[in-house]
């Protein structure tokens, strides 16, 4: 008997998982159908196929519901390490202050493409920065408080984990001025992130060295775990970018969120079609678990 498990799992506020899709793949792999929350998710315990989640994308074909294996052993974890930026929340920080300066295209080609894995991202944020020079803090104020919108799901993954033991850290190539806001909204125990300088109440053009990157994450993710007396099989780790690849990698649960084409095949989990909530379901959290 396998001792995986095949997760489904839809986008909550647009479902196309429904009970007919379910069995049709539960017959095809064999298996327990068990229900996490009808329409949204559900599980297929211990499925006798060895191509289980081939023949499930296969069923699911232009569908939105999103598959993947996890292993049945050590299923949840305690401790959640997340990025910020196209993560937690929707947009990224840095494209949103260059929109108030009226350069959003210019910067956010920069940003695609680093996040892609095109650019070195050190290079890449410090050519980005340096267009943020002489942008004060009310106009960075405005940006997080008007163009930054929490990722749905988010808050209900982080509360849930810290409910049920959990540690989560928010760890960003971003920047503290919106990590440290967020993360506290959000109910994170801590958050690292980069450093943007001022002189007068305005930004100088440069971030503080050195930088928040691949390295770093990687870094927290071992240095948390060793903390918390945990094997890295008990973390988890969601990103969309390059910069969080490795630490995507080595997480026991590793997760690929909405992310870049290149970081999604590559990524041991991708979840292209569901919100946040989908890290708890992967782990067989049910929705009655939540703590919203």
């Amino acid at each position: 008997m396998s001792d995986t498990v095949l997760c489904l799992i839809a986008n909550p506020a647009d479902s196309d998982l429904d009970v007919a899709l379910a069995a049709s793949i539960h017959k095809d792999v064999g298996g327990e159908l068990n229900w996490l929350d009808h329409s949204v998710a559900c599980e297929i315990i211990a499925p006798k196929s060895t191509e289980a989640l081939s023949i499930a994308r296969d069923r699911i074909g232009r569908k939105a519901v999103d598959a993947a294996l996890v292993p049945q052993h050590g299923r949840r974890k305690n401790l959640l390490i997340a990025d910020m930026d196209s993560t937690m929340i929707e947009q990224e920080c840095i494209d949103e202050l260059a929109a108030a300066l009226g350069i959003k295209d210019a910067v956010a080609e920069i940003t695609a493409r680093a996040m892609n894995g095109e650019l070195d991202f050190e290079q890449a944020l410090d050519t980005r920065v340096a267009l943020l020079k002489d942008l004060d803090l009310k106009a960075m104020e405005e940006v997080r408080r008007e163009r930054i919108t929490l990722a749905p799901g988010g808050r209900t993954l982080v509360q849930t984990m810290k409910a049920y033991g959990g540690y989560t850290a928010l760890v960003s190539g971003g920047f503290t001025y919106f990590a440290d806001y967020f993360a506290e909204r959000i109910g994170f125990d801590e958050a690292v992130a980069n450093v943007l300088e001022l002189e007068n109440n305005r930004l100088t053009g440069t971030v503080r060295k050195p930088i928040v990157d691949k390295d770093t994450k990687r870094t927290r993710l071992i240095a948390l775990a060793e903390e918390r007396n945990l094997p890295l099989s008990a973390t988890m780790a969601v990103g969309d970018g390059a910069n969080d690849l490795e630490m995507i990698g080595i997480a026991g649960m590793g997760v690929a969120l909405h992310a870049k084409p290149s970081v999604a095949e590559k990524s041991p989990i991708r979840i292209d079609h569901g919100d946040l909530t989908a890290l708890l379901y992967l782990q067989g959290f049910s929705e009655e678990d939540f703590i919203r």
